[in-house]
């Protein structure tokens, strides 16, 4: 008995191109009074600061829309407000008494609060009832920037509006708040936040 076995196949893949969240959001997000401050302070401030000595921080919010039939939405930078009271009193704990949780700052928040955000938060104004993401920890583009990058799956719709980095899973304390425009969410979709911390020394 002769015979034969032919076995082909093909491969095809497709490259996802992720969008932009349009104009609208992006005037209302970027036009909102905190946003402009925190840009002024960030490139004009900042700048003029190093320029005497005078060592800064500031944190910045990114975020990227995975959507649960697979498309995506890249947002770009959401705010660069706000490090929080609570954390530069926690730092100065720190340098006299150094615990085990000074590092963990890495557990990402988000909620649907609109209050606009201020440096005497020390919680999330209203929570999205998601589960906190364990964010992974890295330098950023600089040795002086620390970077935490954290994905939130979301199992209801709702309307995104704020986001929080702490140093524990339940509570903690805050490190920085940040509002944006709504990023509204269903039950499948899931957002990458990632946050960074930038600290310049004097010069």
């Amino acid at each position: 008995m002769n015979g034969d076995i032919a076995m082909s196949g093909k491969l095809v893949a497709k490259k996802i191109k992720a969008r932009s969240p349009g104009l609208r959001w992006k005037l209302a997000n970027y036009a909102r009074p905190a946003f402009i401050r925190a840009w002024l302070g960030v490139f004009v401030v900042a700048p003029v600061a190093k320029l005497f000595g005078i060592g800064t921080f500031h944190g910045k919010l990114s975020a990227v829309l995975f959507r649960a039939d697979g498309s995506v939405v890249r947002y770009g930078v959401l705010g660069y407000r706000v490090v929080t009271t609570a954390f530069v009193n926690f730092v100065v704990d720190q340098l006299q008494t150094e615990t085990s949780v000074f590092g963990d700052f890495k557990f990402h928040d988000a909620g649907v609060g609109v209050t606009a955000e201020n440096a005497a938060d020390t919680a999330i104004e209203t929570t999205d009832g998601e589960s906190r993401a364990t964010g992974t920890q890295a330098e950023g583009a600089s040795t002086y920037i620390y970077s935490s990058v954290g994905t939130i799956s979301y199992t209801t719709s709702k309307a995104v509006t704020e986001h929080g980095l702490f140093n524990d899973v339940t509570a903690g304390t805050l490190m920085d708040r940040t509002v944006f425009a709504a990023v509204n969410v269903v039950s499948g979709d899931s957002i990458s936040f990632t946050y960074q911390l930038t600290l310049t020394a004097g010069s």
